[in-house]
């Protein structure tokens, strides 16, 4: 087996089928909706290039489905992106079988080699731990955490677990939880159902906005403090900033986001260096035994100083 992994590029025919759910949509819209690995523009070149048969008949970008089709990919790797190395770098593992593996992500380390980040990342650590997780999608990553968010996520070591963990996620069964720490006193329990996309000011930002994909984001009381609440964020869907931007829409901005700020609470300045965000609890069906697992891992050491800080009230000028 190579280790040369391509990322998300890696050459290979899939065999689908269109599930029922996907009925009336145009076949990259369904496409892009079973393979999120990889982007529409791309799917819809693979048709146009003929890499794409239903039913044994050549796809078009303007075909719909019904549901119930045999759907033959060729995937063709992408010759603008090089493979990534395999790399030495220390995981913590909390769970590891033949089939994935669970990893308490810590703050500062990146999920995917990119622009500023070309080393140094869990992919990287992932092709050194386990060399056969080159041949999946993205290595086997099936969601991700940003650099300076701590917690848990799951990596997929087989095709196998890799399909049932992304349809896990489609269906939205896969349980995430959060603890974050946000400006502003919260009363009760809530829940955000904002559709979010891309700022189109800033390609970098997600924003709120009615062309966006749904999100939805639960949140209960935790903790609360003088200006200050401890929530724990349950996630419906799983978009790119989501609980980050969510809780800004709602007026109540992580404590250290410099991204999506805490202009509208500027009285109120909390000296922390990263968004104050941590995956803490995940569970998920295993792929094989269909057995319910959860997992749930500690605050980083600065997250759990910060809340005994605010608990006595010492440090802190707010």
């Amino acid at each position: 087996m190579s280790n040369d992994y391509k990322g998300n590029t890696a050459g290979g025919v899939r065999q689908l089928v269109i599930p029922d759910a996907h009925g009336g949509q145009r076949l990259d819209q369904a496409l892009s909706a079973m393979l999120p690995e990889f982007s529409r523009n791309r799917i819809q070149n693979w048709i146009r290039a003929r890499k794409i048969a239903v039913d044994d008949v050549w796809g078009t970008t303007k075909m719909k489905v019904s549901g119930g089709e045999a759907v033959r990919v060729e995937i063709e790797p992408d010759p603008n992106e090089t493979p990534d190395a395999p790399e030495a770098i220390p995981l913590d593992v909390v769970f590891e079988d033949a089939m994935l593996m669970v990893i308490h992500k810590p703050v500062g380390l990146v999920v995917h080699p990119g622009s500023g980040n070309p080393r140094g990342t869990l992919l990287n650590a992932l092709l050194h731990r386990v060399p056969q997780v080159a041949e999946l999608p993205r290595a086997g990553i099936v969601h991700r955490l940003d650099k300076d968010t701590s917690g848990l996520l799951v990596v997929a070591k087989t095709l196998r677990a890799h399909t049932d963990l992304v349809r896990q996620l489609q269906a939205r069964t896969v349980k995430r939880e959060y603890l974050a720490l946000v400006y502003g006193e919260i009363d009760r329990s809530g829940t955000v159902d904002a559709p979010m996309g891309r700022d189109p000011h800033n390609r970098t930002k997600r924003t709120v906005h009615s062309q966006g994909k749904d999100a939805v984001t639960h949140y209960d009381v935790v903790e609360r403090f003088p200006g200050l609440t401890l929530l724990r964020c349950t996630l419906e869907t799983g978009r790119t900033h989501q609980i980050r931007v969510h809780m800004q829409h709602i007026g109540h901005p992580l404590v250290g986001d410099t991204v999506y700020s805490a202009s509208r609470r500027s009285h109120l300045k909390i000296p922390f260096p990263r968004q104050a965000l941590h995956a803490e609890r995940l569970g998920l069906i295993h792929p094989v035994t269909q057995e319910y697992m959860q997992w749930e891992c500690p605050l980083p050491p600065d997250f759990a100083s910060l809340l005994q800080a605010l608990r006595d009230n010492t440090g802190w000028n707010t």
